[in-house]
């Protein structure tokens, strides 16, 4: 069974971090490939700012286009929108048996972890990587496990596998940053 990581995101734009990180990712962890998933549109995220989807995965496909085993995946844009990760993984699961996947995300995206739609069936179903940001000048991981646990009222149990990827590297970027400093929200 090959292990795929999950790396969605917007993407909008992608930038030396997603890519930086995408390349440490599939160097130092146990995934056989790592796919970068454009969501055609985050619901937790004001649907305006986003370019069209086929230019973002245009930009995904070449900044990954010389990493071995990295992946830009449109796999989102044939589902029902907005894209809900659960449901995206179940049709991932339904598409392709013969993979485990894993879902790459921020610790920002940890700490709000609670209101993705059915958390809890990601947590109890699948391996979850969490990479350090550099957020606000605060680099590095701050929950373990249990901390993360106890803090969303979830049984140790009720989690499949959640592993901190201490060592990753951060990068001071956002596509949020690229934006705005072009004048683009």
């Amino acid at each position: 069974m090959q292990r795929i990581g999950i790396y969605g995101g917007s993407f909008n734009p992608v930038h030396f971090g997603h890519v930086g990180l995408a390349k440490w990712v599939i160097e130092h962890t146990d995934l056989d490939e790592l796919w970068l998933l454009v969501s055609p549109n985050n619901p937790l995220k004001p649907a305006g700012i986003l370019a069209p989807e086929q230019e973002r995965l245009a930009g995904v496909r070449e900044a990954i286009k010389d990493i071995p085993h990295v992946k830009a995946s449109d796999f989102e844009f044939s589902l029902p929108r907005p894209s809900y990760t659960a449901d995206t993984l179940r049709e991932l699961q339904k598409a392709y048996p013969e993979h485990e996947f894993t879902l790459v995300i921020g610790e920002d995206n940890l700490a709000i972890f609670d209101r993705w739609r059915e958390y809890e069936y990601i947590l109890a179903n699948f391996r979850i990587f969490v990479y350090p940001r550099n957020l606000s000048g605060k680099a590095g991981l701050s929950a373990e496990r249990s901390v993360f646990c106890q803090r969303s009222g979830l049984s140790s149990s009720a989690v499949k596998e959640l592993v901190f990827l201490k060592d990753a590297p951060t990068f001071d970027i956002s596509s949020t940053a690229i934006r705005r400093s072009q004048g683009r929200q």
